[in-house]
């Protein structure tokens, strides 16, 4: 973010905790003294449904991110990252979760999960760059699976591209959530942040 705008896109479940993420991304923005506006949208609202939150620093008017100009792409799952492919483009960086969540309506239907590459492959011939790790298995090494959401923004503050420091998102999570989880959040928003450096070979 050098001076315009920066769209930030997360994707997932019900569940997987992406409005929380969205919020927190929004409200250190907001603390930072930096213009953002938040918004989400999910289909079925029940557990198991698409859910996306936008988040959009540097003054824009709408929260919405338009086709092609998603700056990051943050996937709790992998389809829903490749249900997002129409808002990315060269410019977005895609930090994708690579553990799948079978959709109640595949389990209904008797249909198998897509093979994962048919869902990572569009995303990387699309994204200018593409991160791609199992955050579930991080989530679960940080001591609970519902820390996924916290393990993907110490991803998001690990990748370098916010304009305010992973410290400061970590002290919005923590003082957000119940004291009894700060030990497992801290451990999740560091294993994700070092996950994705070491991907990128920082």
């Amino acid at each position: 973010m050098k001076g315009g705008w920066l769209r930030i896109l997360f994707a997932g479940v019900g569940g997987q905790g992406v409005l929380s993420a969205g919020r927190w991304t929004g409200d250190t923005a907001a603390a930072a003294g930096i213009d953002v506006v938040v918004g989400q949208i999910h289909g079925m609202s029940q557990r198991g449904g698409s859910v996306q939150a936008t988040v959009v620093l540097g003054g824009a008017r709408s929260a919405e991110i338009p086709r092609g100009m998603a700056d990051v792409l943050i996937a709790f799952e992998p389809m829903e990252g490749a249900r997002a492919l129409d808002r990315i483009s060269g410019r977005t960086t895609a930090i994708i979760n690579t553990r799948p969540l079978l959709p109640g309506s595949l389990q209904a239907a008797g249909r198998p999960y897509p093979a994962l590459s048919s869902l990572i492959e569009p995303v990387k011939e699309a994204a200018g760059k593409v991160i791609a790790l199992d955050a579930s298995a991080l989530a679960e090494e940080a001591g609970s699976p519902r820390s996924l959401n916290v393990v993907a923004l110490g991803m998001l503050a690990g990748s370098g591209l916010l304009p305010f420091s992973g410290d400061a998102l970590l002290e919005t999570i923590q003082s957000a959530g119940m004291p009894a989880f700060a030990e497992v959040n801290g451990r999740a928003f560091r294993l994700g942040s070092e996950g994705v450096k070491e991907v990128n070979g920082n």
